[in-house]
């Protein structure tokens, strides 16, 4: 029992860092508007679709909107039947796989198999993608 340590081992925190002015419990809005009466010099960005995953700016409320307005059937632009065969046919000859080639242009799967099946909304940056990806170019008829 000789070389067991009893000395008592204390850890202790690091010292809380100093406190600013703004409390913890106030909006972004509030500390703003402190500041403001302060007298200090404040400059607010507002970041257009931060924080958020989203490759496709297509605003479907928008979309349901007009068309209960119009009460008639709105079309929505699809891919056409053509361009769909052409990047099948482009992504077989070269010996691709959906998910191969959705890895290659950094989307979802489910973006590659929806553009060959006609189902997707064109998108210019996406179809450039495409066709840096599969060394070609797509008659958008």
């Amino acid at each position: 029992m000789a070389t067991q340590d009893f000395k008592p081992l204390v850890i202790r925190k690091k010292k809380a860092a100093p406190k600013t002015t703004a409390k913890p419990t106030e909006s972004k809005e509030q500390q703003v508007n402190r500041a403001r009466q302060q007298g200090s010099e404040v400059e607010t960005v507002k970041k257009y679709n931060a924080g958020t995953n989203k490759t496709n700016s297509v605003d479907t409320r928008k979309i349901d909107r007009i068309a209960e307005d119009n009460d008639a059937a709105l079309h929505i632009p699809r891919v056409s039947h053509n361009l769909s065969l052409q990047i099948q046919q482009a992504r077989t000859a070269k010996g691709l796989t959906q998910k191969q080639l959705a890895v290659l242009i950094n989307e979802k799967t489910t973006v590659v198999n929806d553009y060959e099946n006609s189902r997707a909304i064109p998108n210019g940056q996406i179809i450039t993608k495409l066709q840096r990806a599969l060394d070609c170019t797509f008659d958008r008829n």
